[in-house]
């Protein structure tokens, strides 16, 4: 077995998000403190890693160059955060997307942590001026925004606060690559970040599009699936763009009037409720009934699709 990296990677809530990253920091040999409130919760996110990581071996897919019985040794449990947090180099919360409880939470780490442990959060929307302000360790803090679930799909969104120190940002971007992440760091702060912001914008217009009654909604997503998400799997829009013309400055000049023209179109805000929300709804519903199963299944099914596509995108790096 390989030696594992030296110090703790600690994480804060035991759901879907802190059990991936759990997998992705083993995956690259880090020791993992996965901590809850409730000890039971622990102990069934356990089990399920464990389960996964076989999984994942049985198919092909498991990171890092360890077994799962030596990835899921390196992972202890823990219901007592000052326990938890003691020696940690890195910690990752991964508590439900509410302030409130978010301040809770770092005020406690704040508490226990020592100077040199970097305090990451997963959060997808909230601020790190919201979540980090007056905190003693605030120049050690960062927003390290995964995809769900971040053991599939590698991008992490790098966020800091205005007073996080720069070698913070350089230790957590190392630390992302390490683990094989792909990390981004975003200069400031802004709202929804980028990911999130690029995503609103698509469900934004797919939204309005079903409302207008121009397409269904199994076909809106079709329309990405089979059509714009086939580039976007290895190339972004800018590049995109760029490649459909002889560079980016001639793709503006081809096409930028149409591109004005089509925005200008773009109707407003939607509500994101109402009959339009319960239309979407029940057209993605295979079924009204068994809900949870499909969900489970479908959400296998892309686990599954994502691991096999991340899978073709290192080969692909290495022609």
């Amino acid at each position: 077995m390989t030696e594992p990296k030296e110090g703790s990677v600690v994480i804060i809530g035991s759901g879907l998000i802190g059990r991936s990253w759990a997998m992705v920091f083993t995956s690259g040999g880090f020791k993992v403190r996965l901590y809850d409130i409730v000890k039971e919760q622990v102990t069934a996110a356990l089990e399920d890693i464990r389960k996964q990581m076989e999984e994942l071996r049985k198919s092909g897919m498991l990171r890092g160059s360890l077994n799962p019985e030596e990835q899921i040794s390196l992972i202890s449990g823990f219901s007592d955060l000052k326990s938890a947090l003691e020696g940690a180099i890195f910690i990752q919360e991964c508590v439900p997307e509410n302030l409130e409880l978010k301040l809770k939470i770092f005020s406690d780490i704040d508490r226990f942590v020592n100077d040199s442990a970097i305090i990451s959060s997963s959060t997808s929307c909230l601020s790190p001026t919201k979540m980090f302000n007056g905190l003693r360790h605030v120049k050690n803090c960062i927003v390290a925004h995964p995809v769900n679930p971040p053991y599939y799909v590698p991008l992490v969104e790098l966020v800091p606060h205005p007073q996080t120190e720069p070698v913070t940002v350089e230790r957590t971007y190392a630390l992302m690559k390490k683990i094989g992440q792909s990390p981004v760091k975003l200069m400031k702060e802004t709202d929804g970040f980028v990911l999130n912001r690029l995503q609103y914008a698509v469900i934004s217009e797919a939204w309005r599009l079903v409302q207008d009654g121009v397409i269904s909604p199994r076909d809106v997503d079709i329309v990405m699936s089979e059509g714009l998400g086939m580039r976007y799997a290895f190339l972004g829009p800018l590049e995109t763009a760029h490649l459909n013309a002889e560079g980016f400055e001639s793709y503006c000049e081809r096409y930028g009037e149409g591109i004005k023209r089509v925005l200008e179109t773009f109707g407003p805000v939607p509500t994101l409720s109402g009959e339009v929300a319960k239309k979407i709804d029940q057209a993605l519903w295979e079924d009204q009934t068994d809900k949870p199963d499909q969900l489970k299944a479908r959400r296998e099914w892309r686990d599954a699709c994502l691991s096999h596509l991340a899978k073709l995108k290192k080969e692909m790096k290495k022609n």
